[in-house]
């Protein structure tokens, strides 16, 4: 069964703590900087519609995602992600008090960056996620919850799990491809968040929070879904002792 890392109430935030926190700031900012840039420039040099500007905002994304992964998998494990953080949570890889310290930084990291961008851009408004003509709100959930679920279940699969056999270094890459391959399946539909903070920051920029509990709701049941499955049906423990050596004076 997958355990949740509860840590005390009273626990004081250590010092890895506060720079695990200061790296998904850090992390998350420039993965919203780089997606919604993306969007922004795609929408002003290509219409933002067409094959072309769904491929180069899934390409941004994709490339982002998996450097920023990798620029802080050794800190604080790359999250970028309010789902990540949760999807490890219930599989009892993160502690409460850290992934609400975790979430803070991450929405605040989003924030600034569209701020930014907003005022970089002579006050152009941030593409905030939306639903698509003709779907609803709760199609938008499923297709939030599904696309998310396959984002932590890579995670899990390519960085988490003990046993996996991706090369050190490549999973972050892999998260990534997932990342923009479901853009290209979902953003047309749904937007294919995966990440409320990632949508967060836009809606706060210009203050549009159309439908904006579909990318809370969805992208949180998704990846605690996919911890859960992952975590009790595919992590391995070990289940027998290992033989002494010599050392121990067998």
């Amino acid at each position: 069964m997958a355990k949740i890392a509860i840590g005390s109430s009273d626990e004081p935030v250590q010092p890895d703590c506060i720079r695990a926190a200061v790296a998904e700031l850090i992390l998350t900012f420039l993965f919203v900087f780089a997606g919604v840039g993306a969007a922004m420039a795609a929408a002003k040099m290509v219409g933002g519609g067409g094959i072309a500007g769904l491929t180069a905002v899934a390409v941004a994304h994709a490339l982002v995602v998996a450097v920023m992964i990798s620029a802080g998998l050794h800190i604080s494990g790359g999250h970028l992600n309010p789902a990540v953080t949760l999807g490890l949570l219930v599989g009892g890889h993160i502690s409460i008090i850290r992934s609400i310290i975790y979430v803070v930084a991450q929405l605040l990291g989003s924030s600034l960056a569209c701020l930014l961008l907003k005022y970089l851009t002579g006050g152009l408004d941030t593409p905030v996620h939306t639903l698509a003509a003709g779907m609803d709100a709760i199609q938008g959930l499923i297709m939030e919850i599904v696309l998310t679920f396959s984002l932590l279940f890579t995670v899990y699969g390519t960085i988490v799990d003990p046993k996996k056999i991706v090369p050190p270094g490549l999973g972050p890459l892999l998260v990534g491809l997932v990342v923009g391959a479901n853009i290209l399946a979902g953003g047309p539909f749904s937007g294919a968040s995966m990440n409320p903070a990632r949508s967060f920051g836009p809606a706060l920029a210009i203050w549009d929070w159309t439908d904006h509990w579909v990318y809370w709701v969805g992208p949180l049941i998704g990846g605690a879904l996919a911890g859960l499955v992952y975590d009790n049906f595919f992590i391995i423990e070990s289940t027998h002792d290992p033989l002494p050596t010599g050392e121990e004076g067998y």
